[in-house]
């Protein structure tokens, strides 16, 4: 026996909700639901297009009546609910229509603010809120030549610019002298009114509506200085009001909208709310997505999952009014402490404004090009320190790319970050849906996804996230959950297992309650290092938490066989190890050895019975795995530095055997590759690497962060160090910075983009005594790690090289 669930409100927040509910509990209720608007569900954002012309209302419906047929939802458009029996859980509308509900979701919505000055009911004085206004508006522009907007906010701009594209003279009177003051800072609103005024509309800024003139419908408009303005129609646009007289008619607690709790429950446990007819924490919402995410808890909780909390939002505005890109977000007017970061290009129309504070960004306003307006939301999210990075930040990520110091994608943004605005498609649906559906164009992922297929301000980012999806292996774990066994994210399993001392997969299943209890093959990999490099005297390594290539120490390739790649150290070899290796090449009848991009040599299709002999063969010649399949130490390339060039300044050669023994077979969330250039002619690329060194007369420059595969990023050069030894000890404490504080599967550019470089030299340049320590951790846990097995199986072990840290000084 399915449980009833009513919900008053068929608007975009409460079907969300209930589309939701279908998408992870489709048998749970009998759906029965109330509107009233004699209409499907729209999006009602898209209101404007369809007064400017440019849509059709078929065309912005969400879901049609045929739809609430296809799922067996009861829907009763056009009737409006006037009284509910809590007691009896009935509601009851106006036609007399009565439905039993075992749990009720109110999404009742606002209602525009009407200004309560003489002449306000008027035939021809509307507001701006659904499709009959809509229709209102078209009939008079048929009929009438002049418009007056009340209200210079983003819906009235929008009102005013759809009417005057339907060829009616407009006029937009607003209070005060900025146009949208809640999205735009002074000097942006300026260039918009600009703009606007260029295309035709006037405006009456500091004007304060006294009274509406007219008797049969509104002629005029009065002002408080006496001045009188002609007019056919006005449209209110002077914000909006949560409607919660229903609820508080039938006793739900209210105070400025319908008081709810973090699962959006109201004070009876039964009756859940959501939208802009809600009041969170204090908070009330009239933005899309706070209201997309209040319906995915909502959801959650009416499907008795219990997991998952509304904590309110942080929000951004990404706008396309009158085809000008917009975009703000957070504290952009400043305050105490805070400093302007300003570009203006007026030849263009573009500015861009962020407010930082302590180097990290508290606001932003663009005007023109909202390119970076994710990446700058995405910065004001996490916190990150752009002091490494500030001179330049204004010019967007793509610069930073042109310089080799990328940090930004809108791959790196999180799965539950919002694109689509209109819509309220994340960018995790639209992924999956790239990778699932198989598509491959830009239509494709509007049709499945609704994304790009409003406004389009966001099709830029679905465009990336397309060309960046197709064809994408793997992904960086954000903050979500590391897969359907846990909601832990990777940062919270790693704090327990750190916190809790767990060091073992039994007991982080037992601890943190894993709904599988032997894990899956997402999450075992991940937790099997974080139990090692947190605990490696005490953590297993287990075996079978790792992937195939790790087990058996060799590339698996697309005929089943596999590749074979011993280490070299530094990129140096002897006649010893390339007889061993022709050797080997003979006796197995390897097909192919080629040289490798890391000044290694690859064995290429060795069937699987085949490798432990193969590895036997050549760990009696001295020779270990390279790890070319591990997250770990991959390589160290170098050059010939000063035993044979004639531009080097140091033995580059030298120090990078001396720090390849030093790391190699050390855990790391990701592969970790090293080089070595014994000049700035950097003929090693150490600037693409993970860890690059740099010689030069007077030393060493220390460069992190680098990646040279799909996506190129430079390194950022993280300090200047004058002797091997405070190399070696840099190094050690960099990567055991990064296996402590990276999440599974993060590369380090990533890494340092997250944190911020300012962080990381905090760690390591500027506190001695904690890279000393990270130092130590790193030289203890390598003689755990640098065991090579197939050595082991062969009858010994390959010791670690031996390394002393820096001596404190002084």
């Amino acid at each position: 026996m399915k449980e009833r669930l009513v919900l008053v409100g068929n608007g975009m927040a409460g079907m969300r909700t209930v589309e939701e509910l279908l998408a992870i509990a489709p048998d749970k209720f009998d759906i029965t639901v109330f509107g009233s608007e004699p209409h499907g569900n729209y999006n009602r954002i898209m209101l404007s297009p369809v007064l400017a012309g440019e849509k059709t209302v078929d065309q912005i419906m969400i879901n049609d009546l045929s739809w609430y047929a296809e799922k067996g939802i009861r829907l009763h458009a056009g009737h409006a609910v006037v009284d509910i029996h809590r007691a009896r859980r009935e509601v009851r509308a106006a036609d007399g229509t009565v439905a039993s509900y075992d749990r009720l979701l109110l999404a009742t919505g606002s209602n525009p603010f009407i200004l309560p000055i003489p002449g306000n009911d008027l035939p021809g004085v509307i507001g701006f809120r659904d499709i009959k206004d809509v229709e209102t508006m078209l009939a008079a522009a048929r009929t009438g030549k002049n418009a007056v907007v009340i209200g210079g906010g983003l819906l009235g701009l929008e009102a005013a610019n759809g009417l005057m594209k339907q060829g009616m003279q407009v006029t937009v009177v607003h209070v005060l002298d900025t146009l949208m003051e809640r999205q735009l800072d002074p000097v942006a609103a300026d260039m918009l009114r600009a703009n606007l005024e260029e295309r035709g509309l006037r405006f009456l800024m500091g004007a304060q509506t006294a009274a509406l003139l007219g008797e049969e419908r509104v002629r005029a408009v009065r002002f408080k200085d006496g001045l009188e303005i002609p007019t056919d129609l006005v449209v209110m646009a002077v914000g909006i009001r949560p409607n919660f007289e229903l609820a508080k008619q039938i006793g739900i607690y209210c105070e400025r909208g319908i008081v709810v709790n973090d699962t959006m429950q109201t004070y009876d446990p039964r009756v859940y709310a959501v939208g802009e007819c809600v009041q969170h924490r204090g908070q009330c919402y009239g933005l899309v997505a706070p209201l997309w995410e209040q319906a995915k808890v909502c959801a959650n909780h009416l499907a008795r999952y219990g997991i998952g909390r509304y904590q309110g939002s942080v929000t951004s505005t990404k706008l396309k009014v009158t085809g000008i890109d917009l975009f703000s977000a957070g504290s952009f007017n400043g305050g105490p402490g805070c400093e302007e970061i300003v570009l203006r290009d007026p030849a263009r129309g573009v500015y861009k404004k962020l407010v930082v504070k302590e180097n990290r960004v508290q606001g932003a306003v663009l005007y023109g090009d909202t390119v970076d307006g994710s990446w700058y939301f995405q910065l004001l999210r996490e916190g990150t320190d752009i002091g490494a990075f500030r001179e330049t930040v204004l010019f967007g990520h793509a610069h930073m790319a042109d310089s080799g110091r990328d940090g930004f994608s809108v791959m790196t943004m999180a799965d539950d970050a919002e694109i689509c605005g209109c819509n309220g498609v994340c960018k995790g649906a639209i992924t999956k849906a790239i990778a699932e559906k198989k598509l491959f164009t830009l239509d494709e992922v509007r049709a499945h996804t609704k994304a790009s297929a409003s406004c389009g301000s966001c099709t830029g980012l679905v465009e990336q996230l397309l060309a960046a999806t197709v064809g994408t292996i793997g992904k960086t774990p954000a903050e979500k959950p590391m897969c359907k066994c846990t909601e832990h994210s990777h940062d919270m399993v790693r704090a327990a297992i750190r916190e809790q001392h767990l060091t073992s997969l039994a007991q982080i299943f037992e601890a943190l309650n894993w709904k599988n209890p032997d894990g899956c093959h997402s999450c075992r990999p991940a937790l099997n290092f974080y139990l090692i490099s947190t605990w490696p005297s005490e953590a297993k390594d287990d075996q079978q938490s790792r992937f195939i290539n790790e087990r058996v120490h060799a590339n698996i390739q697309k005929d089943g066989t596999y590749s074979v790649v011993p280490r070299m150290w530094g990129g140096l070899t002897n006649p010893q190890e390339l007889r061993a290796i022709a050797d080997v090449a003979d006796k197995f009848q390897i097909p192919t050895v080629k040289v490798t991009g890391g000044q290694r040599i690859d064995l290429l299709g060795v069937k699987k019975e085949d490798l432990p002999k193969v590895w036997a063969d050549l760990n009696a010649a001295g020779m270990v795995s390279g790890h070319a399949y591990g997250k770990s130490l991959r390589t160290v390339k170098t050059c010939v530095g000063t035993d044979w060039c004639r531009f080097g300044t140091q033995d580059s050669t030298g120090l990078g055997v001396k720090l390849e023994k030093m790391t190699w077979g050390s855990w790391t969330p990701h592969k970790f590759k090293m080089a070595v250039s014994g000049c700035p002619r950097n003929c090693a690329e150490a600037t693409i690497k993970d860890f690059g060194v740099v010689c030069v007369d007077s030393g060493y420059e220390i460069h992190v962060g680098g990646n040279g595969g799909i996506k190129i990023r430079g390194t950022d050069l993280l300090c200047k160090l004058a002797t091997e030894a405070e190399v070696k000890e840099y190094c050690c404490a960099f990567m055991q910075l990064y296996r402590e504080e990276g999440r599974y599967l993060e590369r380090t550019a990533p890494w340092i983009e997250r944190v911020g470089l300012s962080y990381v030299k905090s760690r390591i340049v500027e506190d001695e005594e904690n890279r000393k320590a990270l130092c130590a951790r790193f030289l203890e846990s390598q003689q755990y790690a640098q065991i090579d097995p197939w050595a082991e199986r062969a009858g010994g072990r390959v010791d670690a090289h031996e390394f002393q840290p820096l001596q404190r000084v002084g």
